[in-house]
């Protein structure tokens, strides 16, 4: 079975029973993290982990840094040109997969024995399951191990939500983010069904690429949670890379199309003319990008952009409309108006979220609870509803970074090695985030329309980046900087930075505000020149 020694992938066990000081579920970056800090201790570890494609955890292999690996690939094919025809499209997109697969290899191969090659871990590959409080059945490839162990940690990440169209599971072409990143050709026209930030980063690497990309979005405002100002700048630099809009949009259903794309039937409300008829009383393979509103058969194509509330074949305006009044006296009002489209695409990237992977666990077995959300309930400690057995990383419904796995990590060693005082969860401050489009953007703290509602006086700080020097000799001037400040008390409440390098300038701000410095730290530090950094300089001025 396969069972991982050290110098070995696959080992037969010579016993159906392993009994073990701790046994981690799943290889993410919060559990191979803990499971080597246990095995110096001396205490001896079993990982299990459902695949070997997955040692190392989400991020290495299908999450952060293959996507990113695409992402410099598609900018530099951008920059040289490479994705102005078919043929260099092609060949800029073989060679992005290919080098893409090759950093996965060897991040994965470096992962799997950074734990097996230790004397006190043993690496199991299959699929775990609780069968009481303190036991787990491992079905492997050559039958069932069962693991005893006294202290359990449940790392199985997140998966990808798939709403329920009709279709949705059954047509090819249809991808989460892990398939579409492992495509051997690459797509000329795709629709992404979402708008979060993980689609429009597919959005922004494809656009890049050359190919024809629209989004669908269900409701009506864009990045709804950003200031509005700071998602007007997203989208125009979305835009400006040639990505379509489709607002109040719902995908009914997806089916083959003709040619051997897909084809989407979509309701989009606020609309009455243009396309508006059942998919299925279409011809196959008769939707195109200019009638259907769907990414342009190439990457010269101008598919028009939708408002809310225009049509996108005439931009007609649609409102409610009034009509008798109600049993109560109250005028009440129709649904708005929608109308049919049938898009016809190559690919399609479902981009609704993730949602905890805690299918098969048998988490019942052990007493362990979940959230109305389904993710593992914990406490501020990471324990979950039963007694040694924690959760870290997406599976408790935390925020879904690789980088918030490893502060869990943090937050279960500091019980296990004898602090007087854990670390918690609410000692967590300020989590940045960082979203990589053509121009990064990244966060942290509160935003502008955050600290309105929570009643904080507060001044806001802008700074275009067109006005910072390196910005301009890099020949990235696009975008903005953005920072909330406490008035009285000059307390940076939050920052954000839409702009080249953003992902590394914003851990200064995150830094500066960890350790209470105010905005006058960053107005009057001293920084190297010339760099983004020193931007700070002058947005805190």
């Amino acid at each position: 079975m396969s069972i991982s020694t050290p110098n070995a992938i696959s080992t037969p066990n010579t016993s159906p029973t392993i009994t073990t000081d701790a046994l981690i579920i799943g290889f993410g970056k919060g559990g191979k993290t803990l499971a080597a800090k246990l095995s110096a201790a001396g205490r001896k570890v079993v990982v299990a982990e459902a695949s070997a494609d997955m040692y190392g955890g989400t991020c290495i292999n299908i999450g952060c840094l293959p996507s990113k690996s695409l992402i410099l690939s598609a900018e530099q094919a951008r920059r040289d040109g490479a994705n102005s025809t078919p043929e260099t499209r092609e060949a800029a997109f073989e060679a992005a997969i290919k080098e893409k697969r090759r950093v996965t290899s060897m991040l994965r191969d470096k992962n799997y024995h950074k734990l097996a090659d230790q004397d006190n871990i043993t690496v199991i590959t299959g699929r775990a399951h609780f069968t009481g409080p303190h036991s787990v059945e491992i079905a492997t490839a050559e039958g069932p191990v069962a693991v005893t162990a006294s202290k359990i940690f449940i790392n199985t990440g997140a998966t990808p939500r798939i709403p329920d169209i009709p279709g949705i599971h059954t047509t090819p072409g249809v991808y989460t983010s892990t398939g579409l990143m492992d495509l051997d050709d690459m797509p000329q026209r795709l629709v992404i069904i979402g708008s979060g930030f993980i689609g429009l980063e597919f959005a922004s690497m494809f656009a890049d690429f050359g190919t024809a990309v629209t989004v669908l979005q269900h409701n009506a405002e864009f990045l709804p949670r950003e200031d509005a100002d700071v998602a007007a700048a997203i989208r125009a630099q979305l835009e400006a890379q040639g990505v379509k809009f489709l607002f109040n949009a719902d995908t009914k259903a997806i089916a083959p199309a003709a040619d051997g794309g897909v084809r989407l039937s979509v309701a989009v409300k606020g609309m009455t003319r243009g396309a508006s008829q059942a998919c299925d009383s279409t011809p196959a393979g008769t939707g195109n990008a200019h009638t259907d509103t769907t990414g342009a058969t190439d990457a010269t194509d101008t598919t028009t952009t939708t408002s809310p509330t225009s049509n996108p074949t005439d931009h007609a305006t649609m409102s409610h409309v009034q009509t008798k009044p109600s049993d109560d006296g109250e005028p009440r009002f129709a649904e708005p108006a929608e109308a049919r489209f049938c898009l016809t695409t190559d690919a399609v990237l479902v981009a609704t979220g993730r949602t905890p992977n805690v299918e098969g666990l048998h988490l019942e077995a052990a007493g362990v609870e979940l959230t109305e959300r389904g993710a593992v309930k914990v406490d501020e400690l990471l324990r979950t509803t039963a007694a040694d057995i924690w959760a870290l990383g997406d599976v408790n419904g935390g925020p879904q970074h690789t980088y918030i796995s490893l502060d869990d990590y943090r937050v279960v060693w500091s019980q296990l090695n004898g602090s007087d005082r854990p670390y918690t969860v609410k000692d967590r401050k300020h989590v940045p985030s960082s979203t990589f489009l053509a121009t990064p953007y990244s966060r942290v703290g509160l935003n502008e329309r955050e600290a309105k509602a929570a009643g904080l006086d507060y001044v806001v700080k802008r700074l275009p980046v067109a006005a910072v020097p390196k910005a301009q000799v890099m020949r990235r001037p696009d975008g903005l900087m953005k920072a909330i400040v406490e008035r009285n008390t000059g307390r940076i409440l939050g920052a954000m930075l839409l702009s080249v390098e953003s992902h590394e300038v914003i851990n200064i701000v995150k830094l500066a505000m960890d350790l209470d410095a105010p905005a006058s730290t960053l107005r009057d530090m001293v920084f190297t020149h010339p760099t983004i950094a020193e931007a700070l300089n002058d947005l805190f001025a």
